[in-house]
């Protein structure tokens, strides 16, 4: 088992070949607009899961993903020559979900927004239905 912190950094390292490696060496034209967002791998160093983005509509990320797959063991390879480890690890792509994530809860938040705003205009005006002080009896008035 190795370090927790041997495996993060190994991770950062396989983000960056990665990356650099589908600019450069990979020419493929299914390939969209991609960004290699997050790397993870597990603490015995034998699997890498590598997380991106595409730019695009669904047909483009979908091909990008095919690119991808295809590309596999190209990866591999320059990601075996590019690190210190005994055994090179495997590669797993998997699309981020973090931009459609935040994108729901922007929507969330702008109507949050909106009926707070409308609460707020129905508040106007308004008042307190037994008065300022609904707890108040005449007994408590006589006594102070």
């Amino acid at each position: 088992m190795a370090d927790p912190a041997r495996a993060a950094r190994l991770a950062d390292r396989i983000k960056v070949i990665v990356a650099q490696a589908l600019e450069r060496r990979i020419k493929d034209p299914r390939l969209g607009f991609i960004t290699v967002t997050d790397a993870r791998v597990t603490n015995d160093l034998q699997h890498a899961t590598i997380y991106y983005t595409v730019y695009g509509d669904e047909q483009e990320q979908a091909s990008t993903k095919a690119a991808l797959e295809s590309a596999k063991g190209i990866l591999r390879s320059e990601v075996g020559k590019n690190i210190t480890a005994r055994l090179t690890p495997t590669l797993t792509f998997v699309p981020d979900e973090v931009p459609v994530n935040a994108a729901h809860i922007e929507d969330l938040l702008r109507k949050t927004k909106a009926k707070d705003a409308e609460l707020a205009a129905a508040r106007e005006g308004a008042e307190y239905a037994g008065g300022a002080d609904a707890y108040k009896t005449s007994e408590t008035d006589e006594a102070e």
